[in-house]
């Protein structure tokens, strides 16, 4: 006993004389040796060399890329295409053919989250007591394709308004429920990239939405039926076909996927607890006391915050056709104008996710995005000039996107244990942070300045760059009581830190 704690106090000095980011790496290249008589290694893999266990990981992550990765980009660019299809339809028509104002076309977009909101926290809780959620998820996607097909069919405003209700109702299982997953699935190192990829495929679904709302335009008038109403049929009946596809193909949790052989199941499993804890296998907790947990933590609720501030942000993506209708094109060449930004948007998440996952920083990128994100507000409030205002435009998917991908990062790493406070997290980050799509989308009149918005937006940027810094002094400080003497570590169990987490030289990493 005597010698175990001179050890620690060895340690503590040593770890004492460097800085943060030395402290880190010291923490994960000596976090093997305490994991070893924290978690337990698998009878299965226990006899293997290091050598051994990097060919099962490569072999067993390029078979998780090739699966997972594909069904769920493809249904996220389905549920993105068919939630903003309603955008494009603006300029389309839809407006006169309902007998629409712009106040109730700006309550139709936001109403859409009066079903979305409520229901994604009970989803997802849900989630963390099925042993299918690949099915759960795939056939949500089934029913929400459906509805949105079926929007094709109002002849009313009312109409209109109670089928987006109960469309967000449908989307409400998918996103939270699908961050989640990743998150039972993949590393703090491997997360990142997983995690752009899926804005990658949002990105594309924005870009080429573009292009299909275009040519769905041309079939205006076939059979008799408008050319908005075609864009709802047609994106709707796709997402029905791949969620039927999907829920055949779709992977379950590590420990019973049949994915992967019994070898690569207990690595999987074994591979995430040794970062965090018991996970979604062995871990034994209430589903109830644990978002009991996240309502109570701060961390959620400063991310909740975050979320708030750049979902405000993203809201100019749900009115973008009306924004670049105002400098001056006709109906084709404003959808095709809509594409540019969102694959400019899809390029930079891949590199700001890939250096975050392989410098573990999260925290400099965001700042990256509020510096741009100043610009591109700033230049949108002060001109209307078809160039400058492009150039704004250009910029707007980038600056608010880009940093929702670190938010997501940071909840999943931050409070990874127990998993099912972790469910509970996303889902509130999602859903109370996706309120601010309902005031915002009132803040879009006046076109073509959209001072209120634009000014808006400025101000959710600097709102988001205060309290991500001051999370940042939060977080440092409790770096410092973990890495400290017996005492100071049990006063950063106080933040939600496990004493396990705490043997396996566990930290918050990325800022």
């Amino acid at each position: 006993m005597a010698a175990n704690e001179k050890t620690h106090d060895n340690d503590a000095t040593r770890i004492a004389s460097v800085g943060d980011e030395d402290l880190i790496k010291y923490d994960l290249e000596h976090s093997e040796v305490a994991t070893q008589h924290v978690v337990e290694k698998p009878e299965s893999i226990r006899n293997m060399s290091a050598e051994e266990i990097k060919k099962l990981e490569t072999k067993m992550v390029r078979k998780m890329d090739c699966v997972i990765m594909p069904i769920m980009g493809i249904l996220y660019l389905l549920n993105y295409v068919d939630r903003s299809a309603l955008a494009a339809t603006k300029v389309y028509g839809i407006m006169e053919d309902l007998g629409m104002s712009t106040t109730d076309f700006a309550t139709v977009i936001s109403i859409l989250f009066v079903g979305y909101i409520p229901f994604q926290i009970p989803s997802n809780l849900l989630m963390t007591k099925i042993r299918r959620p690949g099915l759960y998820i795939c056939s949500a996607a089934t029913v929400w394709g459906a509805v949105s097909a079926v929007t094709a069919t109002v002849k009313t405003y009312k109409g209109l308004l109670a089928i987006r209700v109960f469309l967000g109702v449908t989307e409400a299982v998918f996103f939270p429920g699908v961050i989640y997953f990743l998150s039972a699935w993949y590393t703090k190192n491997e997360l990142g990239k997983r995690l752009a990829v899926l804005f990658i495929f949002q990105m594309l679904g924005s870009a080429f939405g573009g292009f299909v709302a275009a040519a769905c335009l041309t079939l205006d008038g076939r059979y008799g039926i408008s050319g908005w109403r075609w864009l709802f049929i047609v994106e709707g009946s796709v997402t029905v076909g791949c969620g039927v596809l999907f829920a055949m193909l779709m992977p379950e949790y590590p420990h019973n996927a049949r994915l992967l052989n019994p070898e690569e199941r207990d690595y999987a499993v074994w591979r995430l607890e040794v970062e965090a804890g018991a996970g979604e296998a062995h871990e034994d907790v209430t589903t109830l006391g644990s978002f009991k947990l996240a309502i109570l933590d701060g961390k959620v609720w400063t991310m909740v915050l975050c979320m708030g501030y750049l979902q405000a942000m993203g809201s100019a993506v749900n009115f973008f056709p009306s924004i670049v209708e105002t400098l001056g094109f006709n109906q084709i060449d404003t959808m095709l104008l809509t594409t540019p930004p969102y694959i400019l948007a899809a390029i930079l998440f891949y590199g700001i996710s890939h250096l975050s996952d392989r410098k573990n920083i999260i925290y400099p990128i965001m700042i990256g995005c509020i510096v741009f994100g100043v610009v591109a507000y700033s230049v949108a409030l002060g001109t209307i000039q078809m160039g400058p205002r492009y150039f704004a435009m250009m910029l707007m998917p980038s600056v608010c996107t880009g940093p929702q991908i670190m938010i997501y990062k940071t909840m999943n790493v931050h409070m990874a244990r127990p998993y099912p406070k972790r469910a509970a997290g996303v889902a509130m980050i999602n859903a109370i942070g996706g309120l601010s799509n309902v005031w915002a989308s009132f803040l879009y009149f006046d076109a073509p300045h959209y001072y209120a918005a634009f000014g808006a937006l400025l101000g959710c940027n600097i709102a988001f760059f205060i309290t991500i810094t001051a999370y940042l002094i939060y977080v440092r400080r409790i770096n410092k009581l973990l890495s400290g003497t017996p005492e100071q570590q049990r006063r950063a169990m106080k933040s939600g830190v496990t004493q396990q987490q705490i043997d396996l030289g566990w930290r918050y990493i990325g800022y």
